[in-house]
């Protein structure tokens, strides 16, 4: 009787202290989710300003420079003759060319009024209709040529380098002279994939160039390129607008703002996040919460959508933690940095 009241007695005491066994406390660092409102998306490319239009301008037919009518650097209207061919065989061609067109077409203007009288036969009506059409061509022909000996300005615009000097023979499409257009400059930049996957997002742009430091400059998307060069970085072209105009050549340091989502967003560390959810403090119990990521900043930081401003979320000591469990929050608890260029 003795042993069987000290078994009961052991066992009463092993299941008081069972029941009186608490889980412990855990101790974590917290961090307060603030919300971010008016935040500015933002990437920064390095360019250079460039013409609007660039042309190494060439002659269409061979000869011997005859003369250069301009010098480096000087300003041309379009249509301004740059340089002149000597012509003297080109004028021999077309004066042979216009000859024989009028022969031929005497000839053939007889021969349609026969035929129309039906006194010549469809064969010899072909063979002048055609004969016709064959010299007109070729007449064409020769008169261009001849215009072709006078190089002509394609558009408005500046003489950037002269590549030959008056009595040296060229070929057909060598170039006699580089220039660069007198319109609107444009600047230049390379953007990496990233971006070019998100150029429907673009909603404006801006630069600044070095000689012009304190003027910012309103850009205008001209277009990007759909195919990546060896850097594997795609070209994107903007026209500047404002003053004072800066010249080809110029370096400029591009911003480019995208369209932003318009939820409400909040700001929590990195360390925060467990795969698609955090843990929030909520009077001294952590409950776990998914959340939408939207944003990783380069400042370690992240946007959520799913919290709401001045919730605690822990940002450390996260591991093994449980739904409901008591947590005590370390000294030192931050606020992530609200706002700011992302």
């Amino acid at each position: 009787m003795r042993m069987l009241f000290l078994c009961v007695l052991v066992l009463c005491s092993a299941c008081t202290h069972t029941g009186e066994k608490q889980e412990a406390v855990r101790s974590v660092k917290c961090d307060t989710a603030k919300l971010v409102g008016g935040y500015v998306e933002q990437s920064q490319y390095p360019g250079r300003v460039k013409a609007a239009s660039e042309a190494d301008v060439a002659f269409r037919v061979a000869g011997q420079i005859q003369q250069i009518a301009v010098s480096q650097g000087q300003f041309v209207r379009k249509g301004t003759v740059i340089a002149r061919l000597d012509d003297r065989d080109y004028r021999t061609q077309l004066a042979a060319t216009e000859a024989e067109y009028n022969r031929i077409k005497a000839e053939a203007d007889r021969v349609i009024e026969l035929y129309k009288k039906q006194s010549a036969t469809p064969n010899d009506y072909d063979k002048a209709v055609y004969g016709l059409q064959q010299i007109t061509a070729k007449l064409e022909a020769h008169r261009n040529a001849l215009e072709d000996t006078r190089l002509k300005a394609p558009f408005d615009g500046y003489i950037q380098k002269r590549h030959f000097d008056a009595g040296e023979t060229v070929s057909a499409g060598f170039p006699i002279v580089s220039m660069i257009s007198s319109e609107t400059p444009e600047v230049e930049i390379n953007i990496p994939t990233a971006d070019f996957i998100r150029r429907g997002e673009f909603r404006s742009a801006t630069a600044t160039i070095d000689i012009y430091p304190d003027q910012v400059y309103h850009l205008e998307l001209i277009g990007i390129n759909q195919k990546a060069n060896l850097n594997q970085l795609y070209t994107t072209r903007f026209r500047i607008e404002g003053s004072p105009r800066p010249a080809p050549g110029m370096a400029a340091m591009v911003t480019i703002d995208y369209n932003t989502s318009t939820d409400a967003l909040v700001q929590i560390p990195l360390s925060a996040l467990n795969e698609d959810t955090v843990w929030v403090v909520e009077q001294n119990k952590v409950i776990r919460k998914p959340v939408t990521v939207k944003k990783l900043k380069s400042n370690g930081t992240v946007l959520v959508n799913g919290l709401v401003d001045g919730e605690i979320v822990v940002s450390g000591g996260t591991n093994s933690l449980k739904e409901g469990q008591q947590v005590e929050i370390l000294p030192g608890i931050s606020e992530t940095n609200q706002g700011g260029i992302l």
